[in-house]
């Protein structure tokens, strides 16, 4: 079990990592991390069964349109 406080990356305030049985994750940048100072804060919403499948395929359909675009639009020198 990691210990809060020993690594940065691991803190026990705003970003309390996997909880057991979540489906939010939860993770500030520190400060070093952070674009200009700019506050970063990443939040993924695990999904699973029905909704998980729906998403699934909305994100194969989006990557195969994406991949159909860039054949038929090759990089020019």
């Amino acid at each position: 079990m990691p210990q809060y406080g020993k690594d940065p990356k691991i803190r026990a305030g705003n970003s309390p990592g996997i909880a057991h049985n979540a489906r939010v994750i939860s993770y500030n940048l520190s400060e070093e991390e952070r674009p200009d100072g700019i506050k970063v804060r990443y939040k993924i919403r695990i999904a699973t069964g029905k909704r998980g499948r729906e998403i699934d395929a909305r994100q194969v359909a989006v990557i195969m349109e994406v991949l159909q675009w860039l054949s038929q639009h090759p990089e020019r020198p």
